[in-house]
């Protein structure tokens, strides 16, 4: 650490980049931020205004958001089918993960590897078969075609991630247990579950983020603008032909993103620890 120790070399080492990233990463919500609330007049006029800052900022687009538009409605079917989803894969992920890393039956290896190859197909060729079963289900243009269907993509994924996380935790904890008569449900529940709560709620913002951020789906099987979630809607419903509610799209897309920001933070601590291995032998 001692190439740390001037002040220059900290500077062109850690905090310069430091900088950069932290442009990058918060521009684009400045942005969102100032657009929101920028008065239509500011938005394409850059000769008198400037595109960076406000004057005589307005709530204007945020009220038409809120109270012109389907907006709090499309931010609930996000909600509730976010967490229908997550619950649902979740549930699914963990007896599929427990059961191939702890249960060693033969061909587990082949069946982990074949779950993540899953994950890889992409939802633009899935989304064809998937609209057919909706179709004929009868659940097309409604949030249960949505839960039911974003477990195809997220099962898989918390799978190989669950996965990788039960793998270490020790052996011996199971078989202290086996030995004094525990059985495989009581195991899991006891003895595994516990240790992994890490884990589990990396997978759980993992599969609350893409169920939040799916598009295609989304797009495809819900028609009716109240059923509609904040990714389609925001882009549908705001976009007339060639016209733009640039400040209402931007206080949506923020809105949009506010609970993931605040998922986030509240469980950032478990996430790194998840993701650095918080269980040791």
């Amino acid at each position: 650490m001692q190439q740390f120790n001037t002040l220059p070399r900290r500077i062109l080492v850690v905090y310069l980049p430091l900088a950069v990233f932290v442009f990058v990463l918060l521009f684009p919500f400045y942005w969102m931020a100032i657009t929101a609330v920028k008065p239509n007049h500011q938005l394409t006029n850059y000769t008198d205004y400037s595109p960076f800052w406000v004057v005589q900022p307005t709530l204007e687009h945020i009220r038409f958001l809120l109270f012109e538009t389907s907006y709090p409605g499309w931010l609930w079917n996000t909600m509730l089918v976010s967490v229908a989803s997550t619950a649902i894969a979740l549930a699914a992920s963990v007896f599929a993960a427990y059961a191939i890393e702890r249960v060693r039956f033969t061909g587990a290896r082949v069946t982990g590897l074949l779950i993540f190859l899953a994950y890889l197909v992409p939802p633009s060729i899935l989304f064809i078969p998937l609209a057919f079963i909706v179709f004929n289900v009868g659940i097309f243009d409604s949030r249960l075609a949505l839960i039911l269907t974003y477990p195809t993509f997220l099962i898989p994924f918390c799978t190989w991630l669950l996965m990788g996380y039960f793998r270490t935790i020790p052996f011996e904890l199971e078989e202290s247990a086996l030995v004094d008569g525990a059985t495989r449900w009581q195991i899991l529940t006891k003895v595994v579950l516990p240790l992994a709560v890490p884990g589990l709620i990396s997978a759980g913002i993992f599969a609350f983020t893409l169920s939040w951020n799916e598009f295609i789906y989304a797009l495809t099987f819900i028609s009716s603008s109240e059923n509609k979630t904040i990714p389609v809607g925001v882009l549908t419903e705001l976009v007339r032909g060639d016209i733009y509610e640039w400040g209402a799209l931007m206080a949506g897309a923020l809105l949009g993103s506010l609970p993931v920001v605040i998922l986030y933070s509240f469980f950032v601590d478990y996430y790194v620890s998840s993701m650095t291995g918080a269980v040791k032998e």
